[in-house]
């Protein structure tokens, strides 16, 4: 079964519901020490070059006759595409003893010394298409789910009507927990972590037709797993076993805000040969 492909006729029908002019960041701020999930290395920046220290080594002799004091600040990255808001590419998680992924990827043959030959984040497509916000915590009437909570079908179908909404094929539907109300607090974190889609939640969105399930946690999915033996259910049905992304850390606080319910989604992902994935700052046209 190929992966879900936007057409001509998703990016014109999401530019139709730009009526306000309005910009909504998706994004959240990454720095040095964010929390981040424990599987994932941590964010880092390093400095690189100063313009005093440029000054005080003298190294950059290209610079040539230098009386207007021409300098820079330039850094170095350290952490995983994975910090912060990101999109999961088709091959970032793997299952069976293969260790394969979407479209018959396989570990034994599909990656190289510099990570996945197939599915890595240059496959990963501009995101330009209707968006719609499930917001489960403010139907709930609380600020952000209790740790550890899950959201099943039934609970995403009636939100969806209480706002007088319905999925589209080619649409990304973005499931709020309220996480990032209190986000990085580590006593909110610890009380609100790892809420998200169950399976079966999971498995309603893809029928619906979506290109992609967003989610304002880590992880998108609740944990620890309810079903046993299988500690990442919804990202094996989503990403491995129907090519539908995955995008994490999607921060919807000023759309529940303002109640924009559906919106242009607009998500561009860094074409980096062989990453599992891509840093991102989605917006909202609304």
């Amino acid at each position: 079964m190929p992966a879900r492909r936007l057409g001509s006729a998703d990016v014109l029908g999401a530019l139709g519901l730009v009526t306000h002019g309005r910009v909504y960041s998706l994004d959240v701020v990454r720095f040095p020490g964010m929390p981040l999930f424990p599987g994932h290395p941590p964010f880092q920046v390093l400095t690189y070059r100063t313009p005093r220290g440029i000054a005080n080594q003298g190294d950059q002799e290209w610079l040539g006759e230098n009386e207007v004091d021409f300098a820079w600040h330039s850094e170095m990255l350290m952490g995983t595409v994975h910090s912060g808001t990101h999109v999961d590419a088709l091959s970032h998680v793997t299952c069976g003893r293969e260790h394969g992924w979407f479209g018959g990827g396989a570990a034994e043959r599909d990656v190289g010394d510099f990570g996945p030959l197939r599915d890595d984040a240059t496959a990963i497509p501009p995101l330009i298409t209707r968006g719609v916000l499930i917001d489960v915590a403010g139907a709930r009437g609380v600020d952000a789910l209790s740790a550890h909570e899950a959201i099943g079908p039934d609970e995403l179908r009636e939100v969806l009507a209480r706002d007088g909404l319905e999925l589209r094929r080619g649409d990304v539907a973005v499931v709020r927990t309220g996480y990032l109300s209190g986000w990085p607090d580590a006593e909110f974190i610890a009380a609100h972590e790892q809420a998200g889609v169950d399976r079966d939640a999971a498995l309603w969105l893809a029928e619906q037709g979506v290109v992609a399930v967003a989610g304002d946690t880590e992880s998108l999915e609740v944990l620890p797993s309810p079903i046993r033996g299988n500690p990442h259910p919804v990202h094996i049905a989503l990403l491995i076993e129907r090519g539908i992304f995955i995008i994490e850390m999607v921060n919807c606080e000023a759309l529940a805000r303002d109640r924009v319910r559906e919106f242009c989604f607009v998500c561009l992902p860094v074409s980096i040969r062989g990453a599992t994935g891509s840093m991102v700052r989605p917006v909202a046209l609304w």
